[in-house]
């Protein structure tokens, strides 16, 4: 099985490789004329400074955490146990270096997308430069996270003899808790990028629309407008950076939850018979093993569409690259499981109840889940379809109606792929049992590469419309890049689909191995008559609605200011509207670099000391309905603001297509539809990604500190003071 593991880094390296190759090649294009070169290069400096500051922030958190991990697991082993530790900031290195990869590439690709788009007038080619760029954030996130799983595997389960049958088998779960370390360490980066990047680029998004759009009526990214360049930096910062991060936390935490859980359920005889553990070592290599085919996968489907011709449908070409990924992820995955599995003389005492196909199927369960909840995100953001195109027409009835249609199409979005994930849970469940529910989850992001290079694609072909219309380009180039940014909306909300779905699946193996988490091999029964439990679960369904909320009103807070900026500037600049005068960019920058560093904090931090503070005061049952609760929540929120969101940023762009005879840009039903888009800003950029994060990192942290809950908790010690 160790020969396994020369996959996982072949297939690290070649993602890395390919990444490093696009990189060079974007950044030997032309950047095109002089003004565009000094827009861009003022965008570059913005992120840069952003995200150096935020990292520093994310230090601090780190060592603390680091710190604080190192007791847990000294006091937990009764000895020194600093692994946990050092894997945890091994998941932060990672996620951090693909955030940051990925964030300049993206500063350098907008530029260049713009001057193709001036040069040559063809989308098609135009397009391939957009997806070149953003392949580099999507193969940093599969790369990133294969390496680090890699490592953790070398050098904690083998160079330290962590993985053996003693160790794994007799209940020593010091390996698994290196894992859920390294994970969380991850959604720790990812939880602060999507925070703070979501706050940074929807302060200067809403500033941007309130006060240009709607009052001085001037044009989306008009230089005239002094928040333009912090809105472009914010792409970069929130929708590159912060996604980066996010997807990378989302595909570990998968990767790791159906390690983690082969591990707990030999540990505890969850299924009828002991597993061996040589079939042991094959369920704790598949997972990886299956990610390694997927991120192969999606080296080819990108390549396939960097290489062919182009066409002037960047949906079809988008969709070619993540579907040619999908069908290959299903094929190799095939090929991977007959080599691991075929040939065992008992399946059933793995959970295996259709042979050595059964981990495949549930996998391939995942993939296609996954395909099909993008395919419903796309139908409720996109303008091709009804509910944007419902959103847009309400528009002319003024703002009141656009913002009552968009909330119903997020609402309604809700059920289909919440149908989808229930199938996929128990159909994943009837072929391969829990573990299976595990690998849906690793199915349906093996090929997030693929997913992110998309996803990626969205905000560098925002800002090459913001650098083309502040350098006063053609109308030609705007209108290339509009047409890319759209479909860019609608891949975002189909990546935010895959993330959430995963995530519950995730969320849901992670509990399960918080229930089997406790070394004397007793199991959590989580009854909901027990009234902790009842408790718990009812404090848990209120969380993401506190988080949600102060997610809101952080964006609020940060806008405000710069509305008030925009408008001063408006006001005291002589010939700023005539563009007789050049607006203060810089200080529009550092009210939302202000804004998002001071407001990120108690968020981000809450998510983790939550679950532990719960513990330490009420112990394990009240932890285990709280992450119920919490999870059932955060789902059907993420998903509804997310679309929502989605939805009414594509129905302000369908009316400014010209697809509603007589209400184009400028018109009420257009003023009506940015106070919508506005509305939706904060939800679909700022909240609905942060909540897949909230719940993996609840389920992580709460995994790693079970054994203490049960030990040291403040209600069984009042309850034994009592008696």
């Amino acid at each position: 099985m160790e020969a396994l593991l020369v996959l996982v880094i072949v297939a690290a390296l070649l993602a890395l490789g390919y990444a490093a190759f696009n990189f060079i090649g974007i950044k030997k294009m032309d950047e095109g004329t002089d003004r565009m070169s000094e827009i861009a290069a003022a965008i570059r400096i913005g992120a840069n400074a952003f995200i150096t500051y935020e990292y520093k922030i994310i230090a601090v958190v780190v060592v603390i955490v680091a710190v604080v991990f190192g007791v847990i697991f000294s006091i937990q082993y009764g000895n020194f146990s600093w692994q946990p530790s050092v894997c945890f900031i091994i998941g932060v290195v990672m996620s951090a270096a693909a955030g940051w990869v990925g964030m300049k590439i993206a500063t350098y690709a907008n530029v260049r997308v713009s001057n193709r788009a001036r040069e040559t007038k063809d989308i098609g080619k135009t397009l391939k430069v957009a997806l070149k760029g953003g392949s580099v954030m999507g193969l940093c996130v599969g790369g990133f996270a294969l390496l680090g799983l890699f490592l953790v595997y070398l050098i904690f389960g083998y160079g330290l003899g962590l993985i053996n049958e003693e160790s794994l088998i007799l209940g020593d779960h010091l390996f698994t808790q290196c894992l859920s370390c390294y994970a969380l360490g991850c959604s720790i980066v990812a939880m602060f990028n999507r925070v703070g990047g979501g706050i940074y680029t929807k302060a200067a998004d809403m500033g941007a629309d309130l006060v240009g759009k709607t009052e001085a009526h001037i044009p989306e990214d008009d230089p005239r407008n002094p928040a333009t360049i912090a809105d472009n930096v914010g792409d970069n910062v929130g929708d590159v950076a912060g996604l980066g991060s996010d997807l990378l936390e989302s595909f570990v935490g998968a990767v790791s939850s159906a390690i983690i859980l082969a591990v707990s359920l030999a540990l505890h005889a969850a299924i009828d018979a002991q597993i061996p553990y040589d079939i042991l070592s094959k369920m704790m290599y598949f997972p990886l093993v299956f990610a390694s085919v997927g991120l192969i996968a999606s080296i080819l489907g990108i390549a396939f569409v960097l290489i062919k011709k182009g066409s002037d449908n960047p949906h079809r070409d988008l969709n070619i690259s993540t579907w040619s990924a999908a069908a290959i992820t299903i094929i190799g995955g095939f090929v991977a499981t007959y080599v691991m599995f075929n040939g065992l003389s008992d399946y059933s005492s793995i959970g295996f109840n259709i042979g050595f196909i059964s981990p495949w199927i549930a996998a391939s369960l995942g993939v296609v889940s996954g395909v099909v909840i993008g395919g419903i995100a796309e139908y409720y953001t996109s303008y091709d379809y009804k509910p944007t195109q419902g959103i847009a027409h309400a528009s002319k009835e003024g703002a009141a109606l656009t913002i009552t249609q968009g909330l119903a199409v997020g609402m309604k979005s809700c059920m289909y792929p919440l149908i989808v994930l229930g199938i996929t849970t128990y159909a994943s469940y009837a072929v391969s049992g829990m573990f299976g529910i595990a690998m849906a989850a690793v199915g349906m992001l093996s090929f997030v590469s693929a997913t992110v290079s998309v996803d990626t694609y969205g905000p560098i072909s925002d800002n090459a419309g913001g650098i083309a219309e502040m350098s006063e380009l053609e109308p030609e180039v705007r209108e290339i890049t509009d047409k890319l940014d759209s479909v860019g909306n609608t891949t975002a909300a189909i990546g935010k689909g895959f993330a959430i779905g995963s995530a519950s699946l995730a969320a849901l193996s992670l509990m399960v191995s918080f229930l089997y988490a406790f070394q004397d091999g007793s199991e959590l029964d989580l009854n909901f008559t027990n009234p902790l439990i009842l408790a718990g679960a009812l404090v848990g369904g209120a969380l993401p609605f506190l988080f949600s909320g102060m997610l809101i009103e952080a964006v609020a807070n940060a806008a405000r200011k710069m509305v008030e900026e925009v408008r001063r500037q408006f006001r005291e600049i002589p010939g700023i509207l005539e563009g007789k005068a050049k607006p203060d960019y810089k200080t529009c920058i550092e009210i939302s670099s202000q804004g998002a560093l001071k407001e990120m904090k108690v968020p981000a931090i809450l998510a983790i000391l939550f679950p532990l503070v719960s513990g330490f005061l009420f112990g394990p049952w009240f932890v285990g309905g709280l992450l119920i609760g919490a999870t059932l929540s955060a789902i059907m929120l993420a998903i509804f603001t997310g679309n929502a969101g989605g939805a009414w940023d594509n129905g302000k762009k369908y009316i400014e297509s010209g697809a509603i005879e007589g209400q184009g840009k400028g018109s009420p039903a257009h003023d009506a539809a940015v106070v919508g888009d506005t509305v939706g800003d904060p939800l679909k950029d700022t909240v609905g990604p942060s909540l897949d994060i909230l719940i993996k990192i609840m389920s992580t942290v709460s995994l790693v500190a079970a054994v203490l809950f049960s030990q040291y908790n403040l209600i069984d010690w009042i309850t034994t003071l009592i008696k």
